[in-house]
């Protein structure tokens, strides 16, 4: 069986908690953060979950993730 390849702009993007789940950045935080209110800014901080259909769909695209 030849080994799978995996997308290289997903494992730029998504990581891997210990219980499993799909880490993420939050989106609209890079440029234009003048015309952006300050709560979205705040709560675009860090990280985020993704959910379990969206995880679905990047497990395909990293195959060695799947543990």
């Amino acid at each position: 069986m030849p080994k799978l390849k995996t997308k290289s702009g997903a494992k730029k993007r998504f990581s891997r908690t210990a219980t499993g789940k799909i880490k993420a950045n939050v989106a609209h935080k890079r440029h234009r953060l003048i015309s952006k209110p300050k709560q979205m800014k705040r709560k675009a901080r860090g990280t985020m979950l993704l959910q379990h259909g969206d995880s679905k769909l990047v497990l395909t695209y990293m195959p060695y993730l799947r543990g």
